[in-house]
């Protein structure tokens, strides 16, 4: 089963830094995930889910995809709509 991803909010930032946007992804039109970033890595872009420092100074992931297909079918939904939000 795919899940249906919608990005309904993307925030796009100025300047050099690796962090590029942010955006919240709707899923199923049911659920509201908050905190998705577009990244510039060594590697091009990617995007990184929601996560939150721990006690001990690391951070972890609040949310994440438990397939390869569904982490697929999230970074395609979301850095699709980054380019186009880029075009414009």
């Amino acid at each position: 089963m795919a899940l249906d991803f919608k990005v309904v909010r993307l925030y796009k930032f100025d300047g050099t830094g690796a962090t590029k946007a942010i955006c919240d992804i709707s899923i199923a039109d049911e659920f509201l995930v908050k905190g998705f970033r577009i990244v510039e890595g060594k590697n091009g872009l990617f995007v990184s889910v929601p996560s939150e420092p721990g006690k001990d100074g690391k951070w972890y992931d609040n949310a994440f995809p438990l397939t390869a297909q569904t982490r697929e079918s999230l970074n395609e939904t979301v850095l699709s709509a980054y380019e186009e939000k880029s075009v414009k």
